[in-house]
């Protein structure tokens, strides 16, 4: 594999610039559908995590799903443990929680993110994730 080859089911995407900022290493962006459900593949290079965020909402809206599709990840809500993300997990987020998702250190990672439609959808990004956080999750890919 290259430095920008992973092999999933759904294209790799560009290299996601626009919100690079969010992220502490390479992440990269394939949009999938849009309207009012719009679903996007998010893959994460080995290391790369997203920042704490929160996703706000009111009338069901808000709620962000992540469907592993490739490789190994991280999913972990503030105040619980990390959960080990494999090719058909699925994380349902509920709006309000700040969390973050991202690959493990030696592996790839994708999921096919969306948000459920409402009112007053908008998304909270917070502080990184530290090195010291991430480097004392399990490398053995189960749940801590």
């Amino acid at each position: 594999m290259t430095d920008n080859e992973f092999d999933q089911i759904f294209p790799l995407g560009e290299k996601n610039d626009a919100y690079a900022q969010y992220f502490i290493g390479q992440s990269y962006l394939a949009p999938l559908a849009s309207g009012s459900v719009p679903v996007s593949n998010v893959s994460f290079e080995p290391g790369c995590r997203n920042n704490w965020h929160i996703h706000h909402g009111t009338d069901g809206g808000g709620d962000q799903i992540l469907i592993c599709t490739a490789g190994s990840g991280w999913y972990q809500a503030e105040g619980t443990e990390p959960i080990s993300l494999e090719p058909g997990t699925v994380i349902h987020v509920r709006a309000g929680t700040k969390h973050w998702h991202g690959a493990k250190a030696n592996s790839w990672f994708s999921h096919l993110a969306f948000i459920t439609p409402g009112e007053g959808v908008s998304n909270e990004w917070l502080e990184p994730v530290t090195d010291e956080v991430y480097g004392a999750l399990p490398t053995n890919g189960e749940n801590a």
